[in-house]
């Protein structure tokens, strides 16, 4: 009878806290799809992001709006990110400074403007006859530059984002026609990054300037010459009424690429579904760019003839030498910087390979439909 008892007692006990659990769980699912007291909160953010380009521009201002208003969406409005064109918060070229010392949280900026800071700055961009704009994305995704850039900009308090690639560039606007390298001597010319130091080997005289003061400089005689991007941002800028010779290629930017910089304590700071919204955003920002320059560059090219612009392709003999003084530049730079050389010998390994690569089935299937009457 004792035992009996006991085991009754402990029947009605187990009864009871599985009643208590019970209701638990019941309040629990109850409170899934409101506001459950267990959902951690996301924090509420406000950052604000520098560009480097005008917002006249539009094909270069674009990835950081697209990517400010993803970010907003993703996280419903609580990771708000706020964009402000060239000089706004910060000069053009002033905006790296501006993310190192976190006057702003990030920016949207061409590496390669900050050539001056250190010559590897040039490698996250482009430079002469490097990887042309698919491959730039292959090295940085499946290849190893994200990790060898990332590893570089340590040096500035800065974590980078692949977010856009303006696509092969053309090779600029002048007064008169280059028709061989002795027309090149003497000449001023805009230009920027790495481009500007093979330029001074081959006699021209370079400026680096930014985007809204390069026609009035061409206009007064200030230079001779200009290289931007394409014909889509080169229409908007017209250089084309003051100097109608168009060049290509731009053997100096096979595929331009811009990048999201963001200050490393405020990256580190945020939530990790926060770090990986700004992973996506910038992805989809950066597949954006280049859809912009490939659909309109076709039409801004043709208004560019009807308005007097004259197609000129480089002569060999500059391109010979530019490529000779190209490859001579970098091995001087991987004897005296060991940052540059680090990269640098990944990136040139990289592009034998694609270019091997590119030189069968791309090649041979783009030669063919270029011929062809559509």
């Amino acid at each position: 009878m004792e035992n009996e008892a006991k085991t009754v007692a402990g029947r009605r006990s187990f009864l009871k806290q599985a009643g208590v659990g019970l209701a638990a769980g019941a309040g629990i699912m109850a409170g899934i799809g409101t506001a459950a007291p267990f959902v951690h909160a996301e924090p509420t953010i406000r950052w604000r992001l520098a560009s480097s380009f005008p917002k006249s521009l539009d094909a270069l201002y674009t990835p950081a709006e697209e990517f400010a208003r993803i970010v907003g969406e993703m996280s419903g409005g609580k990771f708000s990110i706020t964009v402000h064109q060239a000089g706004e918060l910060l000069p053009a070229f002033g905006v790296v400074d501006g993310v190192q010392n976190g006057t702003v949280e990030c920016c949207h900026t061409a590496p390669y403007y900050f050539f001056g800071k250190d010559e590897t700055f040039a490698i996250g961009t482009a430079i002469p006859f490097g990887l042309n704009s698919r491959q730039m994305t292959a090295w940085m995704f499946e290849g190893n530059g994200l990790k060898l850039m990332r590893e570089f900009y340590q040096n500035y308090n800065i974590i980078n984002f692949v977010m856009g690639n303006t696509n092969a560039q053309m090779g600029g606007w002048y007064r008169n026609e280059v028709k061989s390298l002795k027309d090149l001597k003497g000449l001023k010319m805009r230009t920027a990054g790495i481009a500007g130091t093979v330029m001074q080997r081959l006699g021209v005289i370079t400026q680096s300037m930014p985007a809204g003061e390069i026609y009035t400089s061409l206009e007064k005689g200030t230079i001779d010459a200009v290289e931007f991007v394409g014909p889509y941002d080169d229409l908007k800028l017209g250089f084309y009424k003051v100097a109608p010779h168009y060049y290509y290629p731009g053997w100096w930017e096979g595929g331009a690429e811009t990048d999201l910089y963001v200050n490393t304590k405020a990256y580190e700071a945020l939530p990790a579904d926060y770090k990986a919204m700004i992973e996506a955003a910038t992805a989809l920002a950066h597949v954006k760019m280049q859809s912009i320059y490939d659909a309109r560059n076709p039409a801004a090219l043709k208004q560019l003839v009807a308005g007097g612009a004259k197609l000129h392709r480089f002569s060999k003999d500059i391109m010979d030498a530019a490529f000779k003084e190209s490859m001579a530049l970098y091995k001087e730079l991987s004897a005296k910087n060991p940052r540059w050389k680090k990269v640098y010998e990944d990136y040139s390994k990289f592009l034998a390979d694609e270019n091997m690569w590119f030189s069968f089935a791309e090649s041979a299937f783009d030669t063919f439909m270029h011929a062809q009457k559509l």
